[in-house]
């Protein structure tokens, strides 16, 4: 329990005053924020923690408010909330990479468009993202089944050449180990089968690891509001940020299909030998019964997704423990009843072509295509019914979840043809002894050139937008600093560093350009792989030359690129782990791509916000609640958005003390536009007018934050203040007599604007001050225009 929970509301404590500071990405130190060599843990531990200085440990105590002279205490006490941890302070978490497809898959849930709850294009939308999610993990499961029973087992082992070639794979050659136990096809198999269903098992481990970590951490149990009270944003909803039942089921869910893959991988080969002319009549039957099994399995484990989706409006603390231990306990008993099957001696089976890939690999992809379009329907309708987007602020209008959904099948795709293609390489040197991956993936690979060439052509014309951005900011370099002409290279410089940063508000076209032309690659690479069953070479051989030449060297450069991709995932995951500084920019990238609940898909990267906004939620409430003090509460980047969640989940008494201090924030540039659903101006302007105040802060170099724009109140005309100077001075002057760095996105304390709106803020806190409240405050010395000063340009937030 922390010391500011130790006494009750009375004598001076009850005037108290906090200010909680919460870092963006990348962490920090708390010696750094709080600015004071000597600091103390207040609450928490190793991994996500509050901070004081060592001076103010007890400063909240009765008798340490009161100052020597018997008044209130001069100064709010400082606190710092330390969540680094929570992303990226373990290396291993650097594997994570390879679960990105599901990280991208989740977000997509949270990307619809703003529409009232408990509609039924609502659910609608979250089904068919839960659905896409279900396919990503069978299409992994898939790979890796492709990888060890086709291309290792089935293929390179039941070739003599091959199998020599690789010593470790002779005793299950029937060419090399004669009379080998394991060289029959069926148990090759089985054996095989051992490496998709550690992968299976690895995925559950981690996802049910996590979940005791990040899921099972109860913000307060507070009482659901109307919806119009909350600007119809799910945020403040007792159970939002609790999504333990959820989870659970789709983990059992999600290693069922896995499971289930595995056995379909094996027992349908298995089936498909005995239905031939002259089997036994009883393993055909046998295996009509394991095919029927498989089918049911598959039905339940879709069932079970489609079953049940969130429950935010309460905590659910219901456990569905039977379904969470049974579903995935049947299936792997179906897969070892399947594995001996398989395992059963059947005279005259041989191991020749490919195993049955292409009809999985295919049907996956035609099921993924299906559900993105239909996805991007029922989004278009929540978007026209939704009308609340009157400045056209969404990213996509309305498409961004359709379109990055689409983007997480086709990094699946990506990285599953990427592993078969190398591993078949790896194992084929000369390409003459297998038949390789499916087609299909082959296909895939072919159209890999194309998208890239389109991808290239999209940031040529984004290069050159950005270029004549530059030259156009010359001329406002030139006034904001009031300089003419000034030193051309310094003038280049901040000019290029505002272009550049407008380059993140044309995400959404590259997304929408990237999301189409896969999807229209994609269908193409079906409709070959189908209609013409060969590889693109072979499909155009006879053509003209120029043709069959492309095809060939779209191949080729497809397999090598679509390979090199998935290398360095791999790479760059390895460097992370041994590499703090490579492991500290993957954190950052967490960060940003993990603040949503596991909604869609159960093996994603946790939800770090699950731990992080009940921690600051706690930390308010019970503060305010123990001390009946005010707080400002202080966030910059991320942090500020992890602040704006917590301030949600206060009761409307708790939010009316508190106000709110955001610096290089995101949250109206890329949550409010990728997220409107909960981010929206309604949500954001219900938000300002719960809390005490609020004050943002950002610079037109700031490639990340942005203005919220959103009217002001009693702190000011606007919430934004006018854009701050970056550099703080254009040459060297009396208070800089150094060159002032480009800071961007960093460094925000180091403007005097900062420590003013702190300032304004903190005073309205006062105990002492009361009247300032109700008032805005009066401009200072610092609020006059001056050289470099944030008050000396005109305020180009769009907004006033």
């Amino acid at each position: 329990m922390e010391r500011a929970q130790e006494h009750a509301v009375t004598g001076p404590a009850a005037g108290a005053a906090l200010e909680l500071l919460v870092h963006g990405v990348g962490g920090a130190r708390p010696e750094k924020m709080l600015n004071d060599p000597r600091t103390v843990r207040i609450t928490g531990d190793d991994t996500a923690a509050v901070f004081r200085r060592a001076d103010d440990a007890d400063a909240d105590r009765p008798d340490q408010v009161a100052t020597a002279t018997g008044g209130p205490r001069d100064r709010p006490v400082p606190e710092a909330y330390v969540w680094c941890n929570l992303t990226s302070g373990n290396g291993t978490r650097a594997l994570w990479l390879l679960l990105l497809p599901f990280m991208v898959v989740n977000l997509a849930h949270w990307m619809r468009p703003a529409a009232r709850e408990r509609t039924r294009a609502v659910r609608l939308y979250g089904l068919l993202v839960r659905l896409a999610g279900l396919t990503l993990t069978v299409l992994l499961v898939a790979a890796a089944c492709e990888v060890a029973l086709d291309l290792t087992a089935w293929q390179c082992a039941g070739t003599r050449a091959c199998a020599e070639r690789h010593s470790w794979l002779g005793f299950l050659s029937p060419a090399v180990s004669v009379g080998g136990w394991w060289t029959l096809p069926g148990r090759r198999l089985a054996l095989a089968a051992l490496v998709p269903t550690a992968l299976t098992g690895l995925l559950w481990y981690l996802s049910h690891r996590t979940w005791r970590a990040y899921e099972s951490q109860e913000p307060p149990n507070g009482k659901p509001e109307p919806e119009d009270a909350l600007g119809h944003t799910a945020l403040g909803r007792p159970g939002f940020w609790y999504g333990r039942r959820l989870v659970a089921r789709l983990r059992a869910a999600h290693t069922a299909a896995g499971l289930l893959t595995v056995a379909a991988a094996v027992g349908t080969a298995a089936a498909r030998q005995d239905r031939r002319p002259g089997g036994p009549a009883l393993l055909d039957i046998l295996g009509w019964l394991v095919e029927g099994a498989l089918a049911a399995g598959g039905l339940a484990t879709v069932w079970v997704v489609c079953r049940r989706g969130r429950s935010e409006h309460r905590l659910d603390r219901a456990l569905d423990a039977h379904l969470v231990r049974r579903l995935p306990l049947a299936t792997l008993v179906l897969l070892a009843l399947t594995l001996v099957y398989a395992g059963w001696e059947r005279p005259g089976w041989q191991s020749a072509g490919r195993l049955p890939g292409d009809v999985t690999f295919g049907g996956i992809a035609l099921i993924q295509g299906a559900l993105v379009i239909a996805l991007a329907v029922v989004a278009s309708v929540l978007y026209r019914r939704s009308g609340r987007d009157p400045e056209g602020r969404a990213a996509l209008r309305g498409l961004e979840g359709p379109a990055v959904a689409m983007l997480a099948c086709a990094l699946g795709g990506v990285m599953s043809g990427g592993v078969s293609q190398r591993v078949s390489d790896w194992l084929d040197g000369t390409g003459t002894f297998l038949a390789g991956p499916p087609v299909l993936l082959t296909w895939q690979a072919s159209v890999i050139p194309v998208l890239l060439i389109v991808l290239l052509a999209l940031c040529v014309l984004l290069g050159r937008g950005a270029l004549r951005q530059a030259r156009a900011e010359r001329a406002a370099v030139s006034r904001d600093y009031d300089v003419d002409p000034g030193d051309p290279a310094r003038t280049r410089r901040i000019a290029r560093a505002r272009a550049m940063a407008t380059l993140t508000d044309r995400a959404p076209l590259l997304v929408a350009v990237t999301s189409t032309t896969t999807l229209l690659m994609g269908a193409g690479a079906l409709v070959g792989a189908f209609a013409t069953g060969k590889t693109p070479d072979r499909a155009t051989e006879g053509t003209h030359p120029f043709l069959h030449g492309a095809a060939q060297t779209g191949q080729a450069l497809g397999s090598w690129l679509i390979g090199l991709g998935f290398i360095l995932f791999v790479t760059w995951g390895r460097r992370a782990y041994k590499d703090a500084s490579a492991r500290r920019t993957i954190g950052i990238l967490w960060d940003v791509g993990t603040f949503w609940p596991r909604a869609a898909h159960p093996f994603s990267p946790p939800c770090y916000a699950e731990r992080a906004v009940p921690d600051l939620t706690w930390r308010m409430a019970t503060w305010t609640r123990a001390t009946g003090g005010r707080l400002v509460i202080s966030g910059h980047s991320q942090g500020s958005v992890l602040a704006a969640a917590a301030a949600w989940q206060l009761s409307p008494a708790d939010r009316k003390r508190v106000a709110l201090l955001t610096y290089g924030s995101p949250i109206e540039r890329l949550y409010g536009r990728w997220f409107p659903a909960h981010f929206g101006p309604a949500a954001l302007n219900a938000l300002h007018d719960d809390v005490d105040c609020w004050r943002n802060l950002y610079r037109l170099t700031d490639p990340i934050g942005g203005p919220v724009r959103l009217s002001g109140d009693d702190c000011g005309p606007e919430v934004d203040r006018a854009p701050l100077a970056d550099p703080l001075a254009y040459g060297r002057t009396e208070d800089h007599p150094l060159p002032s760095p480009i800071l961007g996105h960093s460094d925000y304390q180091a403007d005097p604007a900062f420590a003013e709106e702190r300032e304004r803020l903190l005073a309205r806190l006062r105990p002492e001050v009361p009247e300032q409240r109700g008032r805005q405050a009066q401009p200072t010395d610092t609020d006059s225009p001056q050289e470099g000063g944030a008050e000396a340009r005109p305020d180009k937030s769009g907004v006033g």
